[in-house]
């Protein structure tokens, strides 16, 4: 059994090259495969909060039935407004229009109607306003199916 040694001779050179084409390739086929694979999350838009129109809100007080009356477009609260509002309920509660000022500030600030305040001194008077703004806009929000 003769056998022949063999020698090979390996140029460092030559395998510096080699272990860099390969990282190369390597990298390249990650990047590729990065690129083109599909996003998992989900695009993150802004969807409708309320179906854009006006909504109102009865309130009754005695004998007299006032409308808080609340515009929207689809992201927005853009006004808030007292309708029907008889003299005599407006001499006899002559704190709603200043409270409903107020509210409309914070409101149309937050566009919500989360964290609101309001002074002692008209407190149920502006109780009594929010809950039937808070009424008008759920008539206003998009149903989720």
């Amino acid at each position: 059994m003769s056998s022949k040694t063999k020698i090979v001779v390996l140029h460092m050179k030559e395998l510096i090259y080699t272990a860099v084409f390969v990282v190369l390739g390597i990298l390249l086929v990650l990047l590729l495969v990065f690129m083109f694979l599909p996003d998992k999350k989900e695009d993150t838009k802004e969807t409708m909060k309320y179906v854009a129109g006006v909504y109102t809100s009865s309130i009754q007080f005695n004998d007299s039935t006032i409308d808080v009356e609340v515009v929207v477009d689809e992201n927005h609260i853009n006004s808030i407004s007292i309708e029907n509002l008889d003299e005599t309920v407006a001499t006899m509660y002559p704190l709603m229009e200043p409270a409903l000022e107020t509210l409309k500030e914070q409101i149309y600030k937050s566009q919500s109607t989360d964290n609101i305040t309001y002074t002692d001194d008209n407190q149920y008077t502006a109780m009594v306003l929010l809950n039937a703004i808070k009424d008008a806009l759920a008539k206003a929000e998009v149903q989720e199916n």
